[in-house]
């Protein structure tokens, strides 16, 4: 099986194509989505096994040098030699190999035949004869496959690398350690606690999904609030509480302080893969109540002598 062609890119596809292809199968093959189709779960899973080793750089080198297959496991070949002369093996033509699934060709004039059942039934299986026939290593048994595990986190726990909670399908529950640098598709990879196989477990993949906040949003590697004041706070400055990941701070406001005004908590944003953490940015909104009698009493009279709009030419 080939993992280019499962998940319809190039040889040469970047690391970016590969994840958009796979992205865009998996939406369309997901089995929750495809509940009256028996087979999507079967091409859900080929797509998987497919990003799964063209995602890994080692991998899909070893794969692309024909080392392994697509589930990772080692592929055994050797030529025979040709020319048909001293030392050329059995018979003349071209070169041919040695497959793990198979003999592909023996000697000149037998393409198509798999003599691999023959000698299977001579030697009691390919593991016969000292572990191969002409010292050919006997294919490793396939792990169990890997389980994808989709986990939302909340902004404030994605910038503070706050442990998770996740149950797992055979009903364990495992908490997990955000990485540094998390974002939302950040993948973490729990080795051996995927499906049960011959050769031992897969691993369960888990694809991070960052959630909307209703007031916190991300700006790289800052978060962003916009801090509603009042008049009085803003005229004559003030303490105020702010919300920030970890809980509320307080935070002093000047005299004289403007709706757009941007002030800084450093170390309060996100974490970064050095393990540093980026600011919080809180941006002052001066919040002018509707129609208030005693607002409009004590202001009558008094005008701002500043010319605001001088600027643009107005």
């Amino acid at each position: 099986m080939d993992p280019y062609s499962i998940l319809g890119v190039a040889r040469g596809a970047g690391e970016k194509d590969i994840k958009s292809a796979y992205r865009k199968l998996a939406k369309e093959l997901h089995p929750d989505r495809n509940k009256d189709k028996p087979d999507a779960a079967e091409r859900f899973s080929e797509i998987t096994r497919a990003y799964d080793l063209l995602s890994d750089k080692d991998k899909r080198a070893r794969f692309d040098r024909g080392e392994i297959d697509i589930d990772g496991n080692p592929t055994v070949g050797f030529g025979y030699g040709g020319g048909g002369g001293p030392g050329g093996g059995f018979g003349g033509g071209a070169q041919r190999g040695f497959r793990a699934d198979g003999f592909e060709g023996f000697g000149g004039g037998n393409d198509g035949i798999d003599i691999g059942d023959i000698f299977d039934g001579l030697f009691g299986g390919r593991g016969g004869m000292g572990g191969g026939f002409g010292g050919q290593r006997q294919r490793a048994a396939p792990k169990g496959a890997n389980v994808h595990y989709k986990l939302g986190v909340s902004l404030p726990d994605a910038a503070t690398r706050a442990t998770q909670r996740i149950t797992l399908a055979d009903g364990k529950t495992i908490d997990l350690k955000l990485p540094a640098g998390v974002e939302d598709g950040t993948q973490m990879r729990l080795a051996g606690k995927g499906e049960s196989g011959p050769g031992g477990a897969g691993d369960a993949i888990v694809t991070i999904e960052v959630q909307a906040h209703p007031f916190f949003r991300r700006d790289g590697d800052h978060l962003r609030l916009d801090l509603p004041i009042s008049i009085d706070e803003a005229v004559g400055g003030a303490k105020v509480k702010v919300p920030t990941a970890e809980g509320a701070v307080m935070l002093t406001l000047a005299p004289g302080s403007s709706s757009g005004k941007t002030l800084r908590l450093p170390g309060k944003g996100f974490s970064r893969k050095d393990g540093t953490r980026g600011d919080q940015l809180v941006t002052l909104e001066v919040q002018v109540p509707e129609n208030d009698a005693d607002l409009l009493e004590r202001l009558a009279g008094w005008k701002d002598p500043r010319d605001l709009r001088g600027r643009m030419g107005v």
